[in-house]
């Protein structure tokens, strides 16, 4: 089954999606973020996905922000919304983002127009979820 990886922010969601196997993954889309539950409503009804990997966004010292707290109440809201979709359950996780919008954007190499801008929120949602996707295979070889 699928993941998607979500890179909440203020304006804009970058959005990632895995292959069915979980080894890898790619950028999706970048959505508004008014437009965010219309969009998980219709994605999460078309795509197998099972697990939704939310970015959690701690200081550089591992602690919490006035951020960190809007995210992960934002994503309890939208855990509350689609922990079920046809029958099939999803998990969502919290999964450290620090410095996926960095690399994001030095992957595009310091373009700052607004298209790209907008798409490295959906570069980032692929750092964190190959972060995770990546851990996932490090406890399979090491159990």
């Amino acid at each position: 089954m699928k993941a998607l990886a979500l890179d909440l922010g203020d304006r804009w969601v970058g959005t990632a999606l895995s292959d069915g196997m979980r080894i890898s993954c790619k950028p999706y889309q970048t959505v508004d973020l008014d437009e965010l539950e219309s969009f998980l409503e219709k994605f999460l009804a078309a795509e197998p996905i099972t697990t939704v990997v939310v970015g959690y966004p701690k200081t550089f010292s591992g602690g919490e922000s006035a951020q960190t707290n809007k995210i992960v109440l934002l994503k309890n809201s939208l855990e509350a919304q689609f922990a079920e979709i046809k029958g099939r359950s999803v998990t969502w996780i919290l999964w450290d983002e620090r410095l996926s919008s960095k690399r994001a954007l030095e992957v595009q190499q310091g373009s700052s127009s607004p298209e790209a801008k907008k798409k490295s929120h959906s570069i980032a949602a692929a750092f964190i979820l190959q972060s995770y996707l990546d851990n996932l295979a490090f406890h399979a070889v090491v159990s």
